[in-house]
């Protein structure tokens, strides 16, 4: 796929701190990309570079617009979802929304359209003519998200979008991400729900203090750590774990209060492990799982510090 942005050995620095490290990213046409790390570690600095809010102090960032290179994409084009959030609280929604499509390049009637479609679809049309201020944090949440998309932008940078969600509206803009990549959007997010990563993200970039840590998919980073599967035991009481450590097929093994946890390497047959297990000790059940990537991240961000 073509290149949309390419991110080239950035550097931004507020005062004595470098927020954003030399960090390079390209994203395609068509992907969802995944920004993660923990607090401070540059995310928001990179992503306020992107939008052309402030510009780095080194290296450079560039977008594909009609076969030529940009530093930023034309208004219309671009759609942004703040982490804090910036709509009028005393307005009717509708008219809100109506207001930021216009600010897009819509014509009022399509923008107005198009915020009752997202309403709709958020199952707020009918608190449509209540200002923002009458909602809960969530469903101004889904206001702000509906502001942010509903021109239709070719590419959409969402920060923290499902802060202040439930599970089940966490799932409801998950669909949502969804269907603006495959109505042709290209979407750039950050978020701290890794189950939700997994589920949407093409690819990631895990950042931390300012510099990459990781990237790649899902599969890619398990292989990369070679982190296999996670097998979970119940085991009778006076059960001795600590020969597992030997065995090639282990990376670690967590035991307590009845239950064991063995974390393995990528790639390995686990017969002979459990063979062995069987052999050494009282199993009364097992549970086997890939590596999550909550746990990639924490053991990459805890190994950078």
């Amino acid at each position: 796929m073509p290149l949309l942005l390419s991110v080239d050995q950035v550097y931004k620095t507020f005062a004595s701190v470098r927020a954003v490290d030399g960090v390079s990213l390209d994203v395609a046409d068509g992907e969802i990309v995944a920004l993660l790390g923990p607090n401070g570690a540059g995310k928001t600095t990179l992503i306020r570079m992107l939008i052309g809010l402030i510009r780095p102090d080194q290296g450079t960032i560039s977008y594909l617009v009609n076969g030529a290179e940009e530093q930023t994409l034309p208004p219309a084009q671009l759609g942004y979802l703040p982490e804090d959030r910036g709509l009028y609280q005393d307005v009717p929604v509708l008219r809100t929304l109506g207001y930021f499509g216009r600010l897009r390049g819509m014509r009022a009637k399509d923008a107005e359209r198009a915020g009752l479609e997202w309403l709709e679809r958020f199952e707020l049309a009918d608190r449509a003519n209540e200002p923002l201020k009458a909602f809960s944090k969530g469903n101004q949440q889904k206001v702000q998200f509906a502001a942010a998309v509903l021109h239709r932008p070719r590419f959409a940078i969402l920060d923290e979008p499902f802060g202040g969600l439930d599970p089940l509206n966490q799932d409801l803009f998950v669909r949502a991400i969804g269907a603006l990549r495959d109505a042709g959007t290209t979407v750039l997010f950050s978020a701290h729900q890794m189950q939700l990563v997994e589920r949407l993200a093409d690819r990631l970039v895990l950042l931390g203090n300012g510099r990459e840590l990781l990237r790649g998919t899902v599969p890619e980073l398990r292989r990369r750590w070679s982190a296999g599967s996670r097998l979970t035991l119940r085991v009778g009481p006076a059960s001795d774990a600590a020969f597992l450590n030997e065995h090639p097929a282990v990376v670690r093994v967590e035991q307590s209060d009845g239950e064991l946890t063995v974390y393995t390497r990528d790639g390995t047959s686990l017969s002979d492990l459990l063979v062995a297990v069987g052999r050494g000790l009282d199993v009364q059940s097992v549970h086997a799982e890939p590596m999550t990537l909550h746990e990639i991240y924490v053991r990459t961000v805890e190994e950078s510090r």
